[in-house]
């Protein structure tokens, strides 16, 4: 009797049990379901990925905004310096912009139907300039054969897209698979709880242009982009952009290799041809005919027929030299405005044609830092117009240092994207005014120098320019006991005599890869000292141009040479460039 009443009290225990049991399966049902249409717990919040204007789209970016106007895209010039073309220049003084080729300087005046190809008109229906909000804007269509490229305005967005020739598109679809909403959009960020821009559709196009975590960053066809799993995309193929662009014509005209190069320092007047020596070997002549005269960039002309002729009968080409004066000032007025520029350039052009010149020779010197870009641009707009009429283009550098006026101003990488070779001065170790004596130009000196150099310039593209002259160092003392260091510049063959008179022989110096004579005077109380640039240190720096395979040498100046110099650098030459 017992039993039975305790299997009555289990049996309701039993049933209440398989009710709970049920009830909690039931909701780990309802659970599991819930969880698999709603986790991961994704962000609803929707962020607008274009809020005004024109975006311009480039290589996966959104900067600046463009002005559309009458179907025609002005983009600011400083997205074209940016990503496509960082020569491209604002000149702020002519209000105008400037382009610039191998052999073409193209000028795009603000707010004109014209703009001027090496000065020859061309015709527009719009502007192919013009300001707005205190920036400068430039037309695209004159642009697209030149930098190959290409526009369109994608609709809903209006965003701007800009595709250059050779560019790559990494093709996909959105997978064809049921798929949440909520998995279906693009994110700001590469997770679910980031805000989201638009959603994409089964099959829908898209472009891939990134991957991190899991996630891939893809692009619609109107340009909104965002990230995406992964595992809703299916990747195509990588698809070339073909864009015609305009070949440049241009050609390198011939100059002699290796180059051995003199220059005439040509100060008052011409020299007299019929004094001038063979210079065995010298191939190229470069006299110092041309200086700014003033700021409006009128340049003065010390040019001689009869010098032309000379080098013509004894087969040398002639570069001649123009100078900015080294006089700073001049520089930036004439240098800071087009037409200034141009105008310098347009005389330079009619006198390469009076004098029959293979070549110019750009010998810019003391100008301020704050200049530095007139001077590349100016570099890069002559270089353009002498191309242009068949010339050679050089421009003398000094080596890197800390000098402001006399090294920093110079952007050697532009340059010699510009020219085609840098004559660098590697000389005037020590100064005339030094308080130390020392060599003008010490084999290590140079080398180690000239090493810093071309880790910004190519080899191909660099002249050593090698001192034929000697500092005479000359130290004293004073009534206080102070030294005083002078002194003077020499020619070859005077401090042979120096030395003869005083019946001196030169030791090599190893330390300098020079001849060194040092003479005390009892008479002067002065000490004498003299590092010697003669036949043994121009064979060396010939080594070296040969050893860093330069295009060759330039030597700093004719008058200051013997005939053991052109002979001596001549068999050098011979001996260690192989022939082309």
């Amino acid at each position: 009797m017992e039993t039975m009443q305790i299997n009555r009290k289990r049996a309701p225990q039993k049933a209440a049990l398989i009710a709970g049991l049920a009830v909690s399966l039931v909701l780990i049902l309802i659970s599991s379901i819930l969880l698999y249409i709603f986790y991961p717990y994704a962000s609803n919040e929707k962020k607008a990925y274009v809020r005004s204007g024109h975006p311009i789209l480039y290589h996966g970016k959104l900067q600046g905004n463009a002005i559309m106007e009458n179907g025609t895209a002005y983009v600011p010039v400083s997205i074209i310096q940016k990503n496509i073309d960082p020569s491209l220049f604002e000149d702020s003084d002519s209000h105008s912009v400037v382009l610039t080729t191998k052999n073409k300087v193209i000028h795009f005046p603000d707010s004109s139907l014209e703009y001027y190809i090496n000065d020859k008109e061309v015709k527009l229906h719009f502007p192919a300039a013009k300001s707005a909000g205190g920036e400068q804007y430039i037309a695209l269509d004159p642009l697209l054969e030149l930098y190959g490229i290409r526009y369109r305005e994608l609709k809903e967005t209006g965003i701007l897209l800009i595709e250059k020739n050779g560019d790559t598109i990494k093709q996909a679809t959105v997978k064809n698979q049921e798929a949440r909403k909520a998995f279906l959009r693009l994110r700001e960020k590469p997770d679910l709880q980031s805000p989201y821009y638009q959603e994409v559709a089964q099959g829908e196009k898209v472009v891939v242009e990134n991957e991190t975590d899991g996630f891939l960053f893809v692009r619609k066809e109107n340009g909104t982009a965002g990230y995406i799993q992964k595992d809703y995309i299916n990747i195509g193929n990588v698809q070339s952009i073909m864009i015609s662009q305009k070949e440049n014509e241009w050609a390198m005209p011939k100059s002699p290799y290796p180059i051995q190069l003199a220059w005439e320092a040509v100060y008052s007047k011409n020299p007299d041809v019929t004094s001038l020596p063979s210079m065995t070997g010298v191939n190229i002549v470069s006299p110092t005919w041309f200086h700014l005269i003033n700021g409006t960039g009128e340049v003065d002309n010390m040019g001689s027929n009869e010098y032309v002729n000379w080098a013509e009968k004894n087969q040398k080409q002639i570069w001649g030299v123009f100078t900015n004066s080294f006089d700073p000032q001049l520089t930036h007025e004439a240098f800071s405005n087009y037409e200034k520029r141009q105008a310098v350039i347009r005389q330079l052009l009619h006198y390469s044609k009076m004098y029959r010149l293979s070549g110019i020779n750009l010998d810019i010197e003391n100008v301020d830092v704050a200049d530095k870009a007139y001077v590349t641009q100016f570099t890069r707009e002559a270089a353009a117009r002498f191309h242009q009429a068949g010339l050679i283009v050089s421009m003398d550098v000094t080596f890197l240092s800390s000098s402001g006026n006399w090294s920093q101003f110079y952007d050697r990488k532009e340059l010699a994207k510009s020219v085609d070779y840098l004559m660098v001065m590697a000389y005037d170790e020590h100064w005339a005014s030094s308080q130390t004596a020392g060599s003008v130009a010490s084999l290590p000196w140079v080398e180690q120098n000239l090493q810093n150099l071309l880790e910004q310039v190519p080899n191909e593209k660099i002249v050593l320019g090698v001192p034929l002259y000697t500092r005479l160092w000359k130290e004293t003392t004073d009534s206080s006991g102070a030294a005083q260091m002078t002194s003077e510049a020499l020619k070859m063959q005077t401090a042979q005599k120096w030395m003869a008179e005083r019946s001196l022989s030169p030791k090599y110096d190893p330390e300098t890869g020079q001849n060194f004579v040092q003479y005390t005077d009892p008479k002067e109380k002065a000490i004498y000292r003299m590092w010697l640039e003669d036949e043994t240190s121009l064979q060396k720096r010939v080594e070296l141009a040969d050893k860093y395979q330069l295009a060759g040498i330039a030597a700093w100046a004719r008058i200051f040479a013997d005939d053991k110099a052109w002979t001596a650098m001549n068999s050098s030459m011979t001996a260690f460039y192989p022939k082309k």
